[in-house]
């Protein structure tokens, strides 16, 4: 496993995460928005991992494993402290979509994989919308102060119910994929 700068990027993703979890739950008033710096670094890493490692040919199958590895867990820890802090039925059913859609997908493409028939459930934009929204939403509920005079909150249970809905389709489209081979 060769280490340079996509898979440093993603190894980063992953020691974010306890930093983003401890600086979440520290009782200061600037934890919230820094938490959300934290995971909008994450994002902005787990994009350039990915785009860097195309671009400078520095692909892997190690770095093809931990990247979503990575972006994954970042996500679910996300939800499961927003979760506790919202403490809404509509978060958490959003937050169990999002989760469970994961899951069910890396599984999905682990069992194609050993198929012969990994391409079918390869990334599609809708993937990647999903993704962008998901990621946006979830930086304007951690921040959780106003910014400017403005309340990110609606606009971030918004954009997290749009990111569920966005799931379930890819999620739909992903599964029709596999069973048609």
């Amino acid at each position: 496993m060769p280490l340079n700068i996509p898979m440093f990027l993603t190894w980063l993703r992953i020691v974010l995460i306890p930093v983003f979890v401890g600086i979440f739950y520290v009782p200061w008033h600037w934890a919230a928005p820094v938490s959300a710096l934290v995971f909008l670094l994450a994002a902005i890493t787990d994009w350039a991992d990915g785009y860097l490692a195309r671009k400078w040919d520095q692909t892997s199958r190690f770095g093809a494993f931990l990247d979503p590895v990575a972006d994954k867990l970042m996500v679910a820890a996300a939800l499961v402290m927003l979760t506790q802090v919202y403490a809404s039925p509509w978060l958490t059913v959003a937050s169990i979509i999002i989760i469970g859609r994961e899951i069910t997908i890396s599984a999905l493409r682990e069992w194609m994989a050993e198929v012969g028939n990994r391409g079918k459930v390869a990334v599609a934009f809708i993937g990647k919308l999903k993704t962008a929204t998901q990621m946006v939403a979830l930086v304007l509920l951690l921040y959780r102060n106003p910014f400017l005079g403005i309340d990110p909150q609606p606009l971030g249970f918004i954009l997290l119910y749009v990111a569920a809905l966005l799931t379930l389709v890819s999620m739909f489209k992903y599964l029709s994929a596999a069973f048609k081979s």
